[in-house]
């Protein structure tokens, strides 16, 4: 299954996510969507919530994913990953260069590609 979301609002704040494409997936289990999914980018990122090696977004570091209520959405998930990278500490981060994927295991899951502007 393919879920496309594209953003197509000129982002107020200059960040050195914009015009970036990122690829996620998301996995569901059989408790969703009592329980959040799991999101993991298969782009290489720098933020302050996702683990650089794996590309797991972690609940720890993430509170959507930690206060998980059933009302919410992948499209939920999806724009309050725009909003962090938004944020003082996430928006100037350096980032790898682009097409940097080697490395990650191939799992599985809804494939989401994000092109930031």
């Amino acid at each position: 299954m393919l879920y496309k979301f594209s953003q197509h609002k000129k982002n107020e704040v200059e960040t050195i996510h914009e015009g970036r494409i990122y690829q996620l997936k998301l996995f569901c289990g059989k408790e969703y969507p009592d329980q959040p999914p799991g999101v993991r980018f298969q782009s290489r990122i720098n933020m302050s919530c996702v683990n650089y090696e794996t590309g797991v977004v972690e609940p720890s570091h993430f509170p959507m994913l930690t206060d998980w209520k059933r009302e919410n959405t992948m499209e939920d998930i999806l724009m309050q990953l725009k909003k962090e990278m938004t944020s003082p500490q996430n928006r100037k981060l350096a980032q790898p260069s682009d097409g940097n994927e080697e490395g990650r295991v191939d799992q599985k899951g809804l494939v989401v590609k994000c092109c930031i502007m």
